[in-house]
């Protein structure tokens, strides 16, 4: 049976790797707490060069359409997601609520 200063300390170096993994991404820290351990971060929207896009789509006939349909509604959006450790030590992440 596993002590459990030594389920906390291993918990507490999951959860930071997956932070380190997420700022990595290009996301950012809003909130962040260690007694529970749970943090909110955020990415920032991208912006979509159109005119770019428009020189692919002439290109290919039009057959970039569909992945600049993706980048202009889903991946240049905010996003703004939650990380955390459960009391089992499983890490889960939800998707934030964005008004």
């Amino acid at each position: 049976m596993k002590s459990k200063t030594y389920t906390v300390d291993e918990n507490m170096i999951k959860f930071s790797s997956i932070l380190d993994d997420k700022t990595n991404n290009g996301f950012v820290i809003v909130e962040r707490n260690d007694t529970l351990p749970y943090a909110v971060l955020m990415k920032q929207k991208q912006k979509v060069n159109h005119v770019f896009n428009f020189c692919i789509f002439c290109a290919t006939l039009g057959l970039w359409s569909i992945a600049w349909i993706y980048i202009t509604q889903v991946s240049s959006k905010a996003k703004k997601i939650l990380v955390a450790i459960d009391e089992d030590g499983n890490a889960f992440e939800e998707n934030c609520y964005m008004g």
